[in-house]
């Protein structure tokens, strides 16, 4: 696979279009801390909406290999109860940071409704986590990863190693 495979850029418009249909009068934006929290900035921006960052360093089950890296990234600017959570992020895989994710955000408050939107869906799943939108699926070997890149100017790309 190579990133002419992947056209991040074309894909952000695929996710806006799905992202769009998800969104509820009520409803924030959660990117998760990287790649996520990068794409939820720039559709907050495209679409008019709040958005916010979570990290899932804290709830981890790697936690005690990872320790506390990255743990302060995550900044909710808006009351959490009772709120549409769209959750954002690059890569889905396993489906264990989104699992850390949903403990975090319920460290802040007890949402209405959480859903998950996903630039690309690489299978793969360990836990019954299911995203709402994916604006592609792909297949790569376990040994590979896939990640979300962002330049200077704000442009996406994927890194394949």
């Amino acid at each position: 696979m190579s990133e002419l495979l992947l056209d991040a850029e074309a894909l952000y418009l695929e996710l806006k279009r799905g992202v769009q249909r998800l969104l509820t009068p009520d409803t924030a934006l959660v990117g998760i801390w990287s790649g996520g929290a990068w794409l939820a900035e720039r559709l907050a921006a495209d679409l008019k909406i709040a958005a916010g960052t979570i990290s899932s360093a804290l709830h981890r089950d790697d936690f005690g290999s990872r320790g506390l890296a990255k743990a302060d990234h995550t900044t909710l600017p808006f009351d959490v109860n009772g709120r549409d959570i769209l959750l954002i992020d690059d890569v889905l895989y396993t489906g264990r940071t989104t699992r850390a994710v949903i403990n975090e955000l319920f460290d802040f408050g007890r949402p209405a409704n959480v859903q998950l939107a996903v630039l690309v869906d690489r299978g793969g799943r360990q836990l019954p986590i299911e995203a709402a939108f994916s604006a592609a699926r792909v297949t790569l070997n376990g040994e590979q990863s896939l990640r979300l890149a962002r330049s200077d100017d704000g442009r996406f790309s994927f890194e394949v190693k």
